[in-house]
């Protein structure tokens, strides 16, 4: 075995600034075509809560104008809104025109509610952005797009519906954004399979609507109150928040749901589904440009709004994370001085300070800051942090067991990863565990002053032989204060453990005490889903009795390969200090808290894999969402 302790970062890994000498890094911007003009009137839309002066448009001018100020940098631009089709096929084309005499744009997107788009404006695409990327905004099925109006109030879901037809019909390939509101909670598969449904689309975004902060309706321009508006206005008397606002919790659970159909029913071979695709990739050590999940925030995106204004992204609060203005801004180091200068931008690098010290910082990323500011802590807790961790644990159950996906509503089974944790040959060690032939090499047993048992009988982490049961000098290799759980799980429970470790106090040295832990192998997806749920079972029945001062936890993790490079999914069991707790009450009561775990596993078997925590309710028994009083 090769392992190694966790290792700690600084928010650097978490939050890259703009650097003006790094030309292969494109920033993102979010053109406002028309500011917040939009055709349609959505309840929750945060840009008109703005209150942003509307009618202009962002022109062909100013399109060259920002290239200018990133001379160099590459470009990934996104013609956003309001909605920019009422910018009118005309102005667009001067847009699209510009944009294709500019080499260094390297992505074109086009974000819509489709209410307008019909053949000309997809000839007009086709004409002179062949690779135009078309995001669609609908939240799912008619029911969940509830919330998505006109202005005389009534529902845009059938005009959108034909767009997506449309789309398909022209051979077109389109992203929806889908918020998640009271309208579809619940009811994932269901607004999963309708989204599906469109054969025009290929990727789907489930977005929260963590509005529980908003009190006030949007202003008006006039007295003239719309019918959309005075909706909104009834929805925003509901207690606890605006009546389309959900909490974290809720959030994750429709992911997790969304994510387990969208494995099982094989819809991940044509539709990449968000934020599930960037949770799996962060989780296999892989990047994504999703920046909620990367280091490529808030100083890498920007928004343009037609007057001129160069902001941050546009989801955080303006007109606070306005940067510049574009006419008067030379050159990319003007915009990176004021991003230095900017409160707002350093008082989001403060929000994410204690995500260097988080387990799960590594496949989190660290979130979005905006979201954070909007959903703001509930009672004192981080309910934002509490949703990320519970969705990337259950994704990582999805994918270690994806024929029992119930596994994905385990509290009790965390994704806590080591790194490095490698083996040499993980398929010949599994071989050999199971059909032991002859013993030939040359076992290397070192016991150094603090206990460890090593190939180098040093303190600290090194390699050990990987020895099996049949092995003569299996016993001799096991460290006595693991021993029995060791036994117990390989004699009784038939499971493989790659790693186990007593746990050592180091005294009157430098080096951090470590605590007790064994690593488990399974053998396949089957032997993984039963062995965690029999480890819920066990460890929930250990916690009641052990001492004070120590927990026991069971952890996801992967494996890696040093001859292949594949990874295989494991889990650790381990006994840790409570918080608050020093590590010599721990070392005073281990062997207690061990002969308590034992104890309970030995009362176990990893014959089924249900465990002790709660499912959730089935869609079928989920009550009707009264969208509107």
């Amino acid at each position: 075995m090769n392992l190694s302790t966790k290792q700690r970062h600084t928010i650097e890994g978490l939050y890259r600034s703009l650097d003006v000498e790094d030309h292969d890094t494109a920033v993102s911007v979010i053109v406002k075509t028309r500011g917040e003009t939009c055709d349609i009137d959505c309840l929750y839309c945060y840009e008109k809560r703005k209150e942003a002066p509307g009618g202009a448009r962002v022109s062909a001018a100013q399109i060259k104008q920002l290239a200018t100020v990133f001379k160099g940098r590459k470009l990934a631009l996104e013609l956003h809104g309001g909605e920019p089709l009422t910018a009118g096929r005309e102005h667009i084309a001067e847009i699209l025109t510009e944009l294709a005499r500019l080499p260094q744009v390297v992505r074109v997107s086009l974000q819509t509610n489709g209410v307008l788009l019909d053949e000309q404006w997809l000839d007009l695409f086709d004409e002179l952005c062949p690779g135009l990327s078309i995001g669609i905004s609908l939240d799912g099925d008619a029911r969940g797009s509830a919330w998505r109006v006109g202005y005389d109030g009534k529902p845009v879901y059938p005009r959108v519906a034909r767009s997506l037809r449309l789309l398909g019909e022209r051979g077109r390939s389109v992203g929806v954004i889908a918020a998640v509101t009271p309208a579809v909670l619940d009811r994932a598969e269901e607004v999963l399979e309708h989204l599906a449904g469109f054969g025009s689309v290929n990727a789907i975004s489930f977005v929260p609507c963590f509005d529980v902060t908003i009190r006030r309706s949007t202003a008006l321009p006039g007295r003239r109150r719309s019918a959309s508006r005075q909706l909104q206005k009834a929805a925003l008397d509901a207690s606890g928040g605006p009546a389309w606002a959900i909490h974290p919790d809720e959030y994750a659970q429709f992911v997790l749901a969304a994510t387990a159909h969208w494995i099982s029913a094989g819809h991940f071979a044509r539709i990449k589904l968000e934020p599930a695709v960037s949770t799996i990739r962060r989780l296999r050590g892989l990047m994504t440009p999703f920046c909620h999940f990367s280091d490529l925030k808030c100083d890498h995106v920007f928004t343009l709004y037609p007057d001129g204004r160069l902001g941050s992204c546009d989801e955080l609060p303006w007109p606070q994370a306005r940067l510049t203005q574009l006419e008067s801004t030379g050159d990319e180091h003007e915009v990176v001085h004021a991003q230095q200068d900017s409160l707002l931008l350093n008082q989001g690098k403060a929000l994410m300070d204690k995500c260097a010290m988080c387990d799960y910082r590594t496949t989190c990323g660290g979130g979005c800051i905006a979201t954070r500011w909007r959903q703001g802590p509930l009672d004192g807790h981080d309910a934002y942090c509490d949703y990320r961790m519970r969705m990337i644990d259950g994704v990582a159950a999805l994918l270690a067991q994806p024929a029992h996906p119930q596994g994905a509503w385990c509290q009790s089974l965390r994704w806590r990863p080591r790194t490095p944790n490698s083996m040499r040959d993980v398929h010949a060690f599994q071989a050999r565990w199971d059909s032991p032939g002859p013993v030939h090499d040359r076992v290397r047993l070192r016991t150094s002053e603090h206990g460890n048992i090593n190939t180098v009988g040093l303190a600290g982490i090194h390699e050990a032989d990987d020895l099996h049961p049949a092995h003569p000098l299996w016993r001799a290799a096991i460290e006595s204060g693991v021993w029995p759980l060791v036994d117990t799980l390989t004699r009784t429970w038939g499971l493989v453990t790659y790693d186990s470790c007593e746990g050592h106090p180091y005294t009157e040295t430098d080096r951090p005490p470590t605590g007790l832990r064994v690593g488990l192998l399974p053998r396949d997806r089957q032997e993984y889903a039963r062995t965690a749920g029999a480890l819920c079972r066990a460890t929930t029945s250990a916690t009641a009795a052990m001492p004070p001062g120590i927990e026991v936890h069971v952890s996801r993790s992967d494996l890696t390969c040093e001859t292949t490079g594949t990874t295989t999914p494991v889990l650790d069991l381990s006994l840790d200090p409570a918080p608050g707790h020093s590590w010599e009450d721990y070392f005073a009561r281990r062997d207690e808290a061990t002969a308590v775990l034992t104890a309970a596993l030995d009362a176990e078997r990893p014959n089924s894999t249900t465990c002790t925590c709660p499912l959730p309710a089935p869609q079928a028994q989920a009550k009707p969402v009264e969208v509107f009083p």
